[in-house]
């Protein structure tokens, strides 16, 4: 028998996540922020102090260990982890001060600064009187996005290496940077990694397999105007914050927006405008499951983008996308022994589990795109990129021993 070192894991998460490390989107460097190598360091230093094999963190920041097979067949199939280092810039995120509340009794969480944790904004807190949590003080996030994850899978190996008893193949811990702005992948040798199925530690709660993620694209819509002192300016300015405001009004407000979809619904989402009156432009995301609706939604852009320059005479608008991810899926299919053995460890546990599909994505979105099937597990996480984030212990220990199972199986399997 072994037991989930609960203490260890709380010092692991504890320690990772007052570490800074947010991830800079105006950046032009990768990893986006240097604090992301800072903790990297770190972990490569832990993976090596407890013997995981062929530790290192690459230049790009990626760290990469190994917990060594117990079961010697060479055609056992290897399982990668994965989890990230950064954390959202939607929020504050360095000098956190994680609060940790033992034996949850229920009701609103008041923060430290006066920010509360409210049980009719987070009703999953009914389920979890009597857990530990950690919070913030209510002035950042706490990064549980997906330092969780991190600590999870850091414990997980130590717990394999000093159990050889446990059944598992060869596991591979992948620790990558960037994740937020969509870069989580971008630096991954897969045929280094050569890994055969792989799980993103990144989901929200307990006893969830992520099953599927938005397709994903970005746009960007630029309005190129003349500037002049305004003292001068009759018949002259063209003015590019006015069409890009008369561009972002036009957007559809009822319909296909954040605020409005829920479930499979889709959405057209500007988040950030920019800019001046020679030039602005305004940054958009484009989220649906069905990627043929992206189209959809980039020839809506072009056409708002046509009648905001017939409104502006002399104003030029350029509307440009980049793809970024696609279904987890359609790539999920060609290996579903990824989610039938997630399930059946749940159930060899005796805990119930729902397969759910994300509103987002994860870096298993980019790996099974590129042929790497890596659905996503819950690691007990809550209201992430929030100053009211939190995150549940009890769901963590948990979510280890989910993973000790897992591993189990996959040793019965053959590559």
């Amino acid at each position: 028998m072994f037991e989930i070192n609960r203490t260890r894991l709380l010092d692991r998460f504890l320690r990772y996540v007052r570490i800074g490390t947010p991830a800079d989107p105006g950046s032009g460097t990768y990893p986006s922020s240097e604090c992301q190598r800072e903790l990297g360091k770190l972990l490569a230093a832990e993976l090596s102090a407890m013997s995981a094999d062929d530790v290192y963190q690459d230049q790009h920041a990626l760290v990469y260990g190994t917990v060594r097979s117990t079961v010697g067949d060479a055609d056992v199939p290897v399982v990668a982890l994965v989890a990230h280092v950064d954390t959202s810039p939607d929020a504050p995120g360095t000098d956190v001060r994680p609060q940790v509340i033992e034996n949850y009794g229920g009701g609103d969480i008041e923060l430290a600064n006066g920010e509360v944790i409210r049980v009719a904004a987070c009703p999953a807190l009914n389920d979890l009187v009597g857990a530990t949590l950690i919070t913030t003080d209510g002035t950042t996030l706490l990064g549980g996005d997906d330092k969780a994850g991190v600590a999870i899978i850091m414990e997980l190996a130590e717990t394999l290496i000093e159990n050889p008893n446990l059944k598992h193949g060869p596991v591979k811990v992948v620790m990558t940077c960037d994740e937020e702005i969509g870069h989580g992948t971008d630096k991954i040798d897969l045929e280094k990694l050569a890994a055969d199925v792989a799980y993103t530690v990144d989901g929200g709660g307990a006893g969830v397999v992520d099953v599927e993620t938005f397709s994903a694209d970005a746009a960007t819509v630029r309005f190129i105007g003349d500037n002049i002192h305004p003292s001068i300016a009759k018949d002259r300015m063209i003015n590019a914050v006015r069409g890009a405001a008369d561009f972002v009004a036009a957007l559809p407000r009822d319909r296909d927006t954040p605020e409005t979809t829920d479930g499979r619904q889709g959405f057209i989402h500007a988040n950030s405008i920019s800019g001046g009156v020679g030039e602005a432009s305004v940054e958009l995301i484009l989220r649906s499951f069905d990627a043929a609706d992206l189209k959809t939604y980039a020839d809506l852009l072009r056409q708002i983008a046509g009648e905001v320059e017939s409104k502006w005479p002399g104003l030029k608008v350029q509307v440009t996308t980049r793809r970024q991810y696609r279904n987890l899926g359609d790539g999920l299919a060609k290996l579903p022994e990824s989610i039938t053995l997630a399930e059946q460890a749940f159930k060899n546990l005796g805990r119930a589990c729902t397969k759910e599909i994300i509103r987002g994505g994860t870096d298993g979105s980019v790996l099974t795109e590129k042929g790497l099937p890596t659905p996503n597990l819950s690691s007990g996480q809550h209201n992430i990129h929030s100053v009211r984030e939190f995150a549940c212990l009890d769901e963590m220990v948990a979510a280890t021993e989910h993973l000790v199972e897992l591993l189990s199986l996959w040793s019965n399997q053959r590559a």
